[in-house]
């Protein structure tokens, strides 16, 4: 429960003054004033965390990035179903609903998809610190359902200007066939379909197997060697700042 400074004071003054008007009594409101005021400013500091993304792949853009901070829950689980959320994310690129979610107390997205080779910075304030954990999701767009980040990442014990790298591995959302066909890709080397709620894949999270394309066999693939990659396929810092 938060209470206004000045009714603070006033309830510490009445009390006080009902004790008598002796130094002792001065002294003792000035201590608690200046225990309050610094339990105040304790309450009212901001932690800020700078999260730099580097795509690593030869061409695979990322959809825009979705950071949020949360201290429960995780956004997917190797082998159970993808929420509705990272399916819409996974097979689309669209974010919003992971920045909407339940468990998401602060959230940061990139405006526009992180070509090869390009970094990104994005930036998360949030009034909360313990358990603190950060969360990060992104599409790989030239595949089916392919998506990549890090899951739940405790953050709580990181100190101003101390930092925390990772590289985050492809996924398969599971919910869309990684058939590569023309129209099922909404990347730019299809311009193909979307989101698409009938889930007809295996139904479960998992390492993603990687792109076959054309050139291996894949007839009615319409990627080519081009956009196949390799673990780790991306490159992430976290730096506490504030």
């Amino acid at each position: 429960m938060r209470f206004s400074k000045s009714l603070i004071i006033l309830a510490l003054s009445a009390g006080l003054a009902a004790c008598g008007d002796s130094d002792k009594s001065s002294d003792n409101m000035d201590e608690a004033l200046e225990e309050m005021t610094m339990e105040m400013g304790e309450m009212a500091t901001n932690h800020q965390f700078m999260v730099e993304v580097v795509n690593l792949t030869a061409a695979q853009p990322f959809s825009p990035i979705a950071v949020i901070a949360h201290t429960e829950g995780m956004l997917w689980q190797i082998g159970e179903p993808a929420s509705e959320a990272l399916e819409i994310m996974a097979e689309g690129g669209d974010n919003s609903e992971l920045l909407a979610a339940e468990m998401t107390m602060q959230a940061a997205s990139d405006e526009s998809p992180l070509p090869p080779g390009e970094q990104v910075t994005l930036t998360l304030t949030t009034g909360e610190l313990d358990s603190l954990k950060i969360s990060l999701a992104t599409m790989l767009v030239n595949t089916n359902d392919a998506f990549t980040g890090l899951n739940a990442i405790d953050v709580s014990s990181l100190a101003v200007n101390e930092s925390l790298s990772r590289t985050s591995f492809a996924y398969d959302a599971g919910t869309e066939a990684n058939s590569e066909a023309q129209g099922t890709i909404p990347g730019p080397a299809d311009s193909g379909e979307g989101y698409n709620e009938m889930r007809d894949d295996t139904n479960r999270v998992a390492m993603h197997p990687g792109v076959v394309s054309q050139d291996d066999g894949l007839a009615n693939s319409v990627l080519t060697s081009q956009h196949k990659f390799d673990n780790p396929v991306a490159r992430i810092k976290i730096t506490r700042t504030q």
